[in-house]
């Protein structure tokens, strides 16, 4: 099983004759993933050739639904037009939409998620994200298929780094779905979004939750598996050796005063039964244990 994105997928991709969107189709392709098309009006009616397939481009995302039964957008459009990708998305009823975009401004990001929920049909993932991957099943994203085969562990991370690092050094042990959602000060999917699925999800057997300094997610994610979650749950936060007050790379990462640091986040965690690791590696080790046979 998987949770958003499965092996039953069917991928179109907004600003796919871009360099961005022409790369990513490639592996997305080469990583299993059924991409059935691309949107750009400027260039409808037009194929565009890659190594294992020839793939049409729609005048709009309600296009090529109609067409080709897609159910997943994944966005490579620039900033400025993101907004506008997104709502599109929406309007044409896309159950999934995931964007990669990063530099989109907040105040675009609030409008079209907002839109997105008055709509009730599409769930958003990203922006500024590495979007999901489903190993062995499907791939909608720039996450590296490589990294890591299908297994029991459910991982949602705000990091994409920390996403291909936790993939990767649990790559003998696998993943049911890992999502990265972006950390952008609004997004489309939280952590609690990913838990509630992963909790639901009856391959998944235990979740590791990667969060960073700044805001609340984290504890607001904790407090969520105290009331809603019985899988075992590790856990990371990135930022303990950051200064008090520092900015972070992530838009979403501000720390003010002890709301918001690492140790606060590590504490919230950790009264709720998380084991929390202080690297990555110790995450790992952590998730380790809990799987042994």
């Amino acid at each position: 099983m998987a949770i958003f994105l499965d092996g039953d997928s069917k991928l179109v991709v907004q600003g796919m004759t871009g360099s961005e969107g022409m790369k990513h189709t490639t592996l997305m392709l080469a990583a299993g993933s059924t991409i059935v098309g691309g949107v750009n009006p400027r260039k409808a009616g037009s194929k565009v050739d890659f190594p294992t397939a020839t793939l049409p481009v729609f005048g709009s995302v309600a296009e090529a639904m109609a067409e080709t039964g897609a159910n997943v957008s994944v966005v490579f459009v620039p900033p400025t037009g993101t907004k506008s990708a997104v709502e599109e998305a929406v309007d044409a009823g896309m159950p999934l939409v995931v964007v990669i975009t990063e530099g989109v401004p907040t105040y675009d990001t609030a409008q079209f998620f907002q839109y997105a929920q008055n709509a009730g049909t599409t769930r958003i993932i990203g922006p500024n994200c590495p979007g999901i991957i489903s190993p062995g099943k499907s791939n909608a994203g720039i996450i590296p298929a490589s990294i890591s085969g299908p297994g029991p562990i459910g991982l949602v991370s705000k990091s994409g780094t920390l996403t291909y690092q936790m993939m990767y050094e649990l790559r003998d042990l696998g993943f049911s779905t890992g999502i990265g959602i972006g950390g952008d000060p609004i997004i489309g999917t939280t952590h609690i979004d990913a838990l509630a699925a992963f909790q639901d999800d009856p391959e998944t057997e235990a979740i590791v939750m990667i969060g960073e300094i700044g805001g609340d997610a984290e504890e607001r994610a904790a407090a969520f598996i105290a009331e809603h979650v019985t899988k075992p749950v590790v856990g990371y936060v990135a930022g303990f050796t950051a200064p008090e007050g520092k900015t972070m790379g992530h838009a979403g990462a501000i720390v003010s005063g002890s709301s918001g640091t690492a140790q606060a986040k590590k504490e919230a965690l950790e009264a709720v039964g998380v084991r929390v690791g202080k690297t990555p590696s110790e995450t790992a080790r952590l998730m380790r244990e809990i799987l042994a046979p």
